[in-house]
């Protein structure tokens, strides 16, 4: 059985110390400061370079450990993963936006294009009649010479009828978007759980069948509240984090 996290968008409890921290050091080992395989400075060091105390630093490094950042090695330190990229799941994710964060290039490859007639559950997601039409993009997402996503993604029809070509040209969903007159969208729900990859998707990732990917299904809405795009996503279990980014954004 399957166990789904339903995320609310509108859902924005205020960021403790420790997870402000360990956001923080999540970003600088995305940006480079820490490389791979390399020791972090001591508790002590880190705990006087954020002005807290080692307890909240020991929590904010357990974290990272639990997201697949960091391993601890005991009587030696902790040091930083051979490949971890951190995304974030917030109201406004974008693919490019997250990468910059982390101090990644990348962007995104369309590998298939289908126009389909929606299915009862993508109709009522896209609240559409069913047997609409929709353009199916299936998507690979890239960030440091390395595959992080593959997705299928579903766009009402007629309303973005150029959705393709804008985003094999750009790489980008958003200006895709854009060019269609949607200046501004936001995720209304995200739903993650974890399983094993279908034979397809562990190729396009580059990971064997037996290794979970966490999957991710969701539903972008214009700022009129309008659902925009339905997509299903599969991130590679060991190359990806998904931090939840509850500030609104």
């Amino acid at each position: 059985m399957t166990t789904n996290l339903v995320l609310d968008s509108d859902a924005a409890p205020r960021q403790s110390f420790w997870s402000h921290i360990a956001n923080e050091i999540a970003q600088a080992i995305g940006q480079g400061v820490y490389s791979p395989g390399e020791r972090l400075p001591s508790e002590h060091t880190l705990a006087e370079t954020f002005g807290v105390n080692r307890h909240t630093i020991r929590r904010s490094i357990a974290a990272l450990c639990q997201r697949g950042l960091l391993r601890s090695e005991q009587g030696s330190g902790t040091y930083v993963e051979d490949f971890a990229v951190d995304l974030a799941i917030g109201k406004r994710t974008r693919h490019r936006q997250n990468l910059a964060q982390a101090g990644l290039r990348g962007g995104l490859q369309v590998l298939m294009a289908e126009r389909v007639r929606a299915s009862a559950d993508q109709a009522r997601a896209l609240q559409v009649a069913a047997r609409s039409a929709l353009l199916h993009l299936q998507i690979l997402g890239e960030g440091g010479g390395q595959p992080l996503h593959v997705s299928d993604r579903y766009f009402p029809l007629p309303r973005f009828e150029s959705l393709e070509d804008v985003v094999r040209e750009t790489g980008s969903i958003t200006a895709a978007f854009a060019a269609h007159g949607v200046s501004d969208y936001v995720r209304h729900e995200s739903r993650i759980s974890a399983r094993l990859p279908s034979a397809g998707t562990a190729a396009l990732l580059r990971q064997p069948v037996t290794r979970p990917v966490l999957l991710v299904t969701k539903v972008n809405t214009d700022l009129d509240n309008q659902p925009i795009e339905l997509a299903e996503t599969w991130f590679a279990g060991d190359r990806v984090t998904l931090t939840v980014n509850h500030d609104g954004e």
